[in-house]
């Protein structure tokens, strides 16, 4: 049905509107800027022809993904790198590294309770921390080379979200069967059989969370220890709320949720976009020798006329995401390469080459297109941004290990009392007082050295020796691991002016470590 025609004030041409399955068309003008030309619009400028007319959504309704089956050397990659990450993940916690009586024996432990960090040789303490700062900043330059170099294959193979992805669907095949019969059953009305095949996955769901979760605990305290007391149900509660949020948040975004956490969730996607140019490798479908498509009956009637693409969407079957590479690079793409398994597999099986979809840089694709030979893998990916990235890295990755290696293990502060800020004695003399925070860094006790340096005439005592026995110098035994802190006294005879002096400890060990803090030393006004 339509309206009655108006005519338009200034060209005269009658208005129409159409209702077509429910959908309003008109062909009133419309702003260019808010409808560029070939735009999907439900309005058309009067001069143009008419436009695709969609029916107007916020919000797309998720289209289930079963994907395909498929085998290839990308795909025995995914293998590989699941079982790697995962194998890390989960008996990490397990291995044992032996640091001595006084530290604890696992070789990966975020000790919260005594602010350390430890993994196998390296122990963090808190004031450490640019150590962490700097791994983490070598994880992100880490991201920016290899999007760079071979764009998303961090989506692609080694993201939590892709790896347990990846785990849960091969639950799902195992339990419902491949694609076909995964979508049957999606379709099928809710019977027994049905809910009971859904328990048993959701199970193995529910089974596959508890694990994850259980394991993240098992790396801020000693994981036999925390296992025996867990299912003892002696662990403290908040051990069992962080095993429940990740098993909940593991088998909503893993087992439900999937490609749209990839999609719209993330925000990697969009950084790593940013980054890719022309001249980053990336899952291409060429379409100057893919189109048109056509059936392999067409192809070989007309061969001239199709190209080699036979449109038998296995390369949207298997993708885990569910998107069509040939509608060009898109953000759901994680760059997987199944889909070129998959295609590789038809060209064999038809007799044509393979690479129909393969990686490939933009700037390779359109010298193929030309009939020019494209650059080897190995140009590709040694360029100078890929290189200035590597040196980058490489660079922090270096300075860590240096700090690392020639840091002290001996660490000393010092405070001044501030008030009183000295005091008189009964003698004349003058005293200060000091706390001194003695950190012994190896896991043994440590005799340590505390020394006064450029005071002359200056006697030291502390809390635990009187001043009967004060001297230049005091010897105090620091804990295993620990930092001790030394009520330090400090005299000096009459008339000494106030100054700047040193305090310096020493190890009394074959290493022989020590450290120095200059102070000041608070004297009456008038002292000359």
């Amino acid at each position: 049905m339509s309206n009655p025609e108006e005519p338009h004030p200034h060209d005269g041409r009658a208005r129409s509107a159409v209702i077509e399955r429910g959908v309003a068309k008109t062909n009133r003008p419309v702003s260019s800027a808010v409808a560029a030309p070939g735009a999907a619009t439900k309005r058309h400028e009067p001069s143009e022809p008419d436009r695709a007319h969609l029916r107007e959504k916020l919000y797309e309704p998720r289209k289930q993904v079963h994907n395909k089956r498929i085998d290839g050397p990308f795909r025995r990659f995914k293998w590989f790198v699941m079982l790697v990450t995962l194998g890390i993940y989960y008996v990490t916690p397990w291995l044992r590294w032996d640091r001595g009586p006084y530290a604890p024996d696992q070789a990966v432990l975020v000790d919260v309770a005594h602010r350390r960090f430890y993994m196998f040789s390296i122990e963090i303490w808190p004031h450490e921390f640019y150590f962490v700062a700097g791994l983490l900043i070598m994880a992100g330059v880490g991201l920016f080379l290899v999007t760079s170099a071979v764009g998303r294959a961090w989506c692609g193979y080694a993201c939590p979200q892709t790896v347990w992805t990846d785990l849960f669907q091969h639950i799902d095949r195992f339990v419902d069967g491949d694609r076909n019969a995964r979508a049957r059953l999606d379709a099928a009305p809710w019977r027994w059989s049905k809910v009971l095949r859904r328990a048993f996955k959701w199970t193995i769901y529910a089974a596959i969370g508890f694990v994850t979760g259980g394991a993240w605990i098992l790396y801020f305290a000693d994981a036999p220890t925390l296992f025996r007391e867990f299912f003892a149900g002696e662990a403290a509660p908040v051990a069992y709320i962080t095993v429940a949020i990740l098993t909940l948040t593991t088998v909503t975004l893993g087992g439900f949720m999937r490609e749209q956490v990839c999609i719209y969730m993330c925000p990697w996607p969009r950084i790593q976009s940013a980054m890719l140019d022309e001249k980053s490798l990336m899952v291409t479908y060429k379409d100057w020798r893919g189109e048109p498509r056509g059936s392999v009956k067409k192809a070989r009637r007309d061969p001239e006329h199709f190209g080699d693409c036979i449109d038998c969407m296995q390369c949207v079957q298997v993708c885990p995401t569910g998107i069509d590479i040939r509608e060009g690079p898109q953000i759901g793409c994680i760059t997987c390469a199944l889909c070129i398994d998959a295609c590789d597999k038809v060209m064999a099986e038809v007799g044509r080459p393979r690479g129909l979809i393969d990686y490939a840089t933009l700037e390779d694709c359109e010298r193929e297109a030309k009939g020019e030979t494209p650059r080897s893998p190995w140009r590709t990916l040694f360029r100078p941004r890929t290189i200035v990235y590597f040196l980058v890295w490489g660079g922090i990755g270096v300075a860590l290990l240096f700090a690392l290696g020639t840091r002290s293990r001996t660490e000393l502060t010092v405070s001044p009392d501030r008030n009183p800020p000295y005091m008189l004695m009964s003698d004349g003399s003058v005293r200060n007082a000091f706390t001194l925070n003695l950190r012994n860094m190896q896991s043994r006790p440590r005799q340590m050295e505390i020394a006064v340096e450029g005071l002359r005439d200056a006697t030291m005592w502390s809390s635990t020796v009187g001043r009967a026995d004060a001297a230049p110098t005091q010897v105090v035994t620091v804990p295993a691991d620990q930092t001790r802190s030394v009520r330090a006294y400090i005299a000096v005879p009459p008339g000494t002016p106030a100054q700047d002096f040193t305090f310096r400890i020493t190890a009394q060990d074959e290493e022989g470590e020590s450290d120095s803090v200059k102070t000041r030393l608070s004297a009456p006004e008038d002292a000359p």
